[in-house]
């Protein structure tokens, strides 16, 4: 594809960046809230909340809320911005911003009315149906497909080649750049450091990082695996993947663009 052609089609994620104001729609799914070993929130009529550039939330009808393990917060400086906090009324543990809603509510905002949203991490855990879910809300409009591939893919770091396959697992995950998940038997784990560092996907699982020690130089993070990914994405089970956007990456030869993510 030409620098032209690419200047003229928005990616993915470009596109998504664009769109300001807020969407709204039911979803499907069973949710359920626990906070302090209680069932805070249980709704088969949630709506799913897209405010600009930022992950979805689930909001609950206040009839499927027990509203009584929630207290409203005194008026405080954000009373003008429409938006009333609450904390948690269980009688155990204290959670000061456990939940909130708005108030004088219309326009785009105007079917939240009787409706109220809980802070992602202030809860213990959520479940869709009967799984559980991390992170966030999973998103109806993002994809993840993996593939297995024969393209002949080389990653190099200050000149070392630190990987070379050509049977890698191509992942296509909606917005954000291909990844290419390597068998540990084609990288030079010679130059992995295992770290401590853990990160959580709604949509993976938890991944698990290596830093690269090349040179004299140490790459934090820059290689990651899922040793035990969702169900839904098992191709990539004990795979390596490095960040395009901090590495040197050849497909059949041509060295591929740095892309510009939220990774860069």
């Amino acid at each position: 594809m030409s620098e032209a052609t690419k200047a003229r089609v928005a990616a993915a994620a470009d596109r998504e960046r664009l769109k300001d104001g807020v969407h709204i729609e039911y979803s499907p799914r069973r949710v359920r809230a626990y906070f302090d070993n209680q069932l805070l929130a249980d709704s088969q009529r949630v709506l799913l909340v897209y405010e600009s550039k930022r992950p979805p939330m689930y909001w609950f009808p206040v009839a499927d809320v027990r509203m009584d393990l929630l207290a409203a917060k005194e008026a405080g400086p954000e009373t003008g911005s429409g938006t009333v906090r609450w904390r948690s009324n269980t009688g155990g543990r204290i959670e000061d911003n456990l939940a909130y809603s708005y108030a004088n509510l219309g326009g785009d905002l105007a079917p939240l009315e009787g409706h109220i949203a809980f802070y992602w991490n202030a809860i213990d855990s959520w479940f869709e149906e009967d799984e559980e879910v991390f992170v966030h809300p999973r998103d109806p409009y993002t994809r993840v497909d993996t593939v297995h591939s024969s393209r002949h893919v080389r990653v190099e770091v200050d000149g070392h080649v630190i990987a070379e396959t050509r049977r890698p697992v191509l992942l296509f995950e909606t917005g954000l750049p291909t990844r290419y998940y390597i068998p540990k038997l084609d990288v030079r784990m010679d130059f992995l450091e295992s770290t401590s560092t853990v990160t959580h996907c709604p949509y993976k699982g938890d991944a698990s990082y290596w830093s690269l020690r090349v040179g004299g130089k140490t790459y934090k993070d820059f290689v990651w695996s899922y040793p035990r990914p969702i169900p839904e994405i098992p191709k990539i089970e004990n795979l390596l993947s490095f960040y395009n956007e901090k590495v040197d990456l050849y497909v059949d030869g041509v060295l591929q663009d740095r892309p510009v993510s939220p990774f860069s």
